[in-house]
């Protein structure tokens, strides 16, 4: 085994903290060596808000993970979540001399001039995610190095986190005895573990149900093309539970992961519940009672994925072939079914895939993006996976951006619509007249008060679905 073929991924969350260690071969295929979990103190949201109990918990799950793989560890690929991360689509150009191939350092160029956008002087870039690039106006190339051409475009991802919960989240992993060897986004690392082959060719939509919040990744062709964040997530519904049965936060997160289902029609009928509350009174409660209780919240986080989806990309049954559910959200009953209710769309619960070794112990779906750091890792140590490649951490601060920076204004998670992959850059050209001007064309009727687009026609027709 060889220290530097060693890679660790720490995934910190509100409810737990994972750490996965994995060994990778030369041919890049990974073996899973060590896993530790614990749970999470000093986490909300994604973001820290205890550094002592966060400190303290890192160290127990990674010394959990060194006990099982026989490996010391000092350093790890470093999860990010939360609501105050930022996202936007730029465009990139950069001219190719003719008789010239292209290589590495203009594809390198086309995506400095695609990060050269104004950012709020709070935000840090995390990563710089290329997209399939244009060389001449021909689409869907995915590495032009050795191409000819004299135009070269590419789209580029730009996600970016707020500064101040950044530098804790490093500083809590450095006095748990590591260095933050890359920062990588929840949704990203959990793409790279749940997605397969097939679904590496279409638009799939990502949803990472964590405990405090719930991360949305739109993946076009095997990219990360959206990202966003809703804070909200499971212990949602464990706290409504608790609330409603008047009972401790435990007993309810226990009688969620029981008894709970986020369809009544999946509850058994025949189960009743006997709930004794802090007052020592005890009322019974059917199971299916307990999933009407479950079901609004769930339906809430479906709607406000559903809401950013549409206004960012459109109707999401025209721009994805399915969504993946994973996270440990995922594992409540009836969850896939009420996504496919919502979204229309084929649905399934990812799992970790492409890895070797202790996969008994990551086979769930609340090990996908602890996994998934391990495998960006692998890909950023071995030189491949460039579409994901990662910003360092050492990155300069872009310049502030103007008032009117749809960032600046930090208006939702995404801030700017992606540039559609379809784009053609318009062409202007100059017409001589040399014949007599032919008879003037009759202008178009104006459209009807009160007819609709085909768009609107489209969305009014989808909105039963919706």
């Amino acid at each position: 085994m060889k220290d530097n073929m060693i890679t660790v991924g720490l995934d910190i969350g509100t409810t737990k903290i994972t750490t996965v260690i994995g060994e990778i071969a030369p041919d890049g295929s990974v073996d899973i060596i060590g896993e530790g979990t614990v749970p999470s103190e000093g986490i909300k949201r994604g973001a820290v808000v205890n550094l002592e109990r966060t400190i303290q918990a890192i160290k127990s799950s990674v010394a959990a993970a060194e006990r099982v793989s026989g490996v010391r560890v000092d350093n790890a690929y470093v999860s990010v979540a939360g609501n105050h991360a930022r996202a936007l689509t730029s465009h990139g150009l950069a001219a190719i001399r003719r008789s010239q191939e292209i290589g590495t350092a203009d594809v390198e160029r086309a995506i400095e001039n695609a990060r050269a956008v104004p950012l709020d002087p709070n935000l840090e870039v995390i990563h710089a995610l290329p997209q399939e690039y244009v060389v001449d106006g021909q689409e869907g190339i995915k590495s032009p190095v050795g191409m000819h051409g004299v135009r070269l475009e590419v789209d580029v991802h730009i996600v970016a986190g707020a500064a101040g919960p950044l530098a804790n989240l490093r500083r809590c992993v450095q006095e748990a005895g590591l260095q933050v060897r890359g920062l990588v986004l929840e949704s990203l690392a959990s793409g790279l573990a749940t997605l397969d082959h097939a679904e590496q060719d279409q638009t799939v939509v990502v949803i990472d149900m964590g405990g405090g919040t719930t991360d949305i990744g739109v993946f076009k062709r095997g990219n990360l093309s959206h990202s966003a964040c809703i804070p909200i997530g499971g212990d949602h519904v464990t706290t409504d539970l608790a609330q409603i049965l008047k009972i401790p936060m435990e007993e309810a997160e226990n009688v969620k992961r029981k008894y709970g289902a986020a369809l009544p029609e999946l509850a058994d009928p025949d189960l009743t519940l006997e709930i004794t509350n802090a007052a020592g009174s005890t009322h019974a409660i059917s199971a299916f009672e307990l999933s009407r209780i479950i079901k609004p919240r769930i339906a809430e986080i479906y709607g406000l994925v559903r809401d950013e989806i549409d206004r960012v990309l459109g109707p999401v049954e025209l721009i994805a072939g399915g969504v993946v559910l994973t996270g440990g959200g995922s594992l409540l009953r009836g969850v896939a079914e009420l996504a496919r209710e919502r979204f229309r769309l084929p649905v399934r619960v990812g799992r970790p895939r492409g890895v070797g070794g202790l996969t008994d112990i990551v086979a769930g779906p609340v090990h996908a993006a602890a996994v998934g750091l391990v495998l960006y890792g692998g890909q950023q140590r071995l030189g491949v996976g460039s579409a994901v490649s990662a910003v360092p951490a050492s990155v300069p601060v872009p310049q502030p951006a103007e008032p009117s920076s749809p960032v600046a204004a930090g208006a939702g998670m995404s801030t700017g619509r992606p540039v559609s992959m379809d784009f053609e850059p318009p062409v202007v050209t100059e017409t001589v007249v040399v014949n007599p001007p032919a008879p003037p064309k009759k202008e178009r009727p104006a459209r009807p008060e009160g007819s609709k687009s085909l768009m609107d026609r489209m969305r009014e027709f989808f909105k039963d679905w919706m």
